[in-house]
């Protein structure tokens, strides 16, 4: 008995033990990581950006992570993203990251409004100058406007965080561009890290300062959670890019001409309807210039009316024009960077479109211009052969059809005749010769 009670002594202590030490024991801190790398600021990534640091929130992690690497992007998409840094419940940290990366234009704008911005050896922060559309003289009134706007506004933002607001202001207006180091020395960054392991063990013991209050963080052996995109996020942000937004434009134009030129081929119209929805989509994410859009569905409609219209190809030239103008202005000029149409790729489209439509019309033509070779009037001119005499009616086979025939000559049987027209059901033929 007394070997029983000292066996589940034991066990209980042991359990105890256990349970204690669980319970006591000190939870690893948790921080998130999100990547945007390579890609454009847009609509879609802002939002992917603001529900990440919304979920950290949530999460009460010691911090988020944002590892940076972008070559610019809408101005509207990367106010809202600044806007949400700046009034984070969760310390934000912008980590320029891989070698080789870049927080350029839009990228150094949410770089600066972080609480903590680090960049890895090899890295650049700069050339922050607003661009419009396609559009790259300075000396207009516009452009003019958008940088004193837009260098007013990285200014309050670095104001805010304590960092260089001058070169900052000098970053947008002359867009200036300088390497880690140097964004060390001019007080533009806050401290270098070779990776993520060296950026958690320097952040350890920080003060970063919310609108909620200071807060030290505890990152030194922290668990990583990274969260990544999902296919929705990756889907959108891809047909949010201007090329993909024109070329689902052109695509679903050629669909829906197609399918209305022949009717109940459908897969035309269901790609073609599909691929107008998705570039609707697109252009509300984009700064779009409706005349550019009209334009572009005039010039179809010209092409359109090629066919309908004896115009010796006025209409035709006409198309072309209107469809490379509309392709030109597609984009209004608005402060962002990388927002406009490559004109290697708007010539390219507008040939092959032009092609197609051009095809399509000299097809068309040649199909109206054909002698009719179908019903009662494709059988004029055909030769047959008497099966029975006509006098002046009997039976004919042409093609392998028999018909009524009459004619105002005798025929004999098996002697060829040739039809001269056709009275409802009847032909009339005479002897060929």
């Amino acid at each position: 008995m007394l070997k029983f009670i000292r066996k589940y002594f034991w066990l209980s202590f042991l359990g105890i033990f256990i349970f204690g030490s669980l319970l006591f024991a000190e939870e690893r801190p948790q921080v998130d990581l999100i990547r945007i790398q390579g890609g454009t600021v847009n609509p879609i990534s802002a939002e992917f950006i603001i529900e990440s640091i919304e979920k950290a929130e949530n999460n009460k992690s010691e911090c988020i992570i944002i590892q940076l690497d972008t070559p610019g992007g809408l101005i509207t998409a990367t106010q809202d993203i600044v806007k949400k840094e700046l009034g984070a419940n969760v310390p934000v940290i912008v980590f320029v990251y891989p070698s080789g990366s870049g927080a350029v234009s839009a990228g150094t704008s949410i770089t600066i409004a972080a609480h903590f911005a680090v960049m890895a050896p090899g890295t650049n922060i700069g050339a922050a100058h607003p661009v419009g559309a396609g559009k790259t003289d300075t000396s207009d009134v516009g452009v003019q406007k958008a940088t004193n706007w837009w260098a007013t506004f990285n200014r309050s933002v670095a104001e805010k965080r304590g960092r260089n607001a001058d070169w900052l202001e000098k970053a947008v207006r002359e867009s200036e561009s300088i390497t880690e180091r140097e964004a060390l020395e001019k007080n533009v960054i806050d401290f270098v890290a070779k990776n993520i392991d060296d950026l958690l063990e320097k952040l350890d013991g920080k003060e970063a300062k919310l609108d909620t209050g200071s807060v030290i963080l505890h990152t030194k052996n922290a668990i990583v959670n990274e969260y990544r995109a999902n296919l929705r996020f990756k889907i959108l942000d891809l047909i949010s890019n201007p090329s993909t937004a024109y070329i689902l434009l052109m695509l679903g134009l050629l669909g829906m001409y197609f399918e209305l030129s022949n009717p109940g081929a459908i897969l035309p119209g269901v790609l073609g309807g599909i691929s107008l929805i998705l570039a609707f989509f697109a252009m509300q994410q984009l700064p779009i210039n409706v005349a550019g859009i009209l334009l572009i569905i005039f010039g179809t409609i010209l092409f359109v009316l090629e066919l309908k219209i004896t115009s010796y190809g006025v209409l035709t030239i006409g198309g072309i024009i209107s469809m490379l103008l509309g392709s030109l202005m597609l984009f209004r000029s608005t402060p962002s960077i990388g927002v406009h149409l490559p004109t290697s790729l708007v010539f390219s489209v507008t040939f092959v479109v032009s092609a197609f439509f051009i095809f399509a019309i000299w097809m068309a033509l040649r199909t109206y211009k054909k002698q009719v070779t179908t019903g009662k009037e494709g059988i004029i001119g055909e030769v047959g052969v008497a099966v029975t005499p006509i006098a002046p009616e009997g039976r004919v086979r042409i093609h392998g059809e028999y018909w009524n025939a009459t004619s105002e000559e005798k025929i004999k049987k098996n002697e060829k005749v040739i039809v001269k027209s056709v009275n409802k059901l009847q032909l009339i033929v005479k002897k060929y010769n």
